[in-house]
């Protein structure tokens, strides 16, 4: 099974710790990353994967969906 995250957030070191959490949680980086400008700031994106073993290995916030 695998698990898919999108990190998003202002490109500083806080967004770069928070990928590098991901990463020495088990996540590898999925693509490329992405970048804009929102006229104030520069904005970054990654998306990150894992694979996990068993559904109960799903954090709980990425096993809620929405219900259309």
């Amino acid at each position: 099974m695998k698990i898919y995250r999108y990190l998003t957030g202002k490109d500083d070191s806080s967004f770069c710790a928070r990928v590098t959490q991901a990463l020495n949680e088990g996540y590898e980086l999925y693509g490329s990353p992405t970048m804009t400008f929102n006229g104030t700031d520069v904005i970054v994106g990654q998306a990150i994967t894992k694979d996990v073993e068993n559904e109960s290995d799903i954090p709980e916030a990425l096993k809620k969906t929405s219900e259309a």
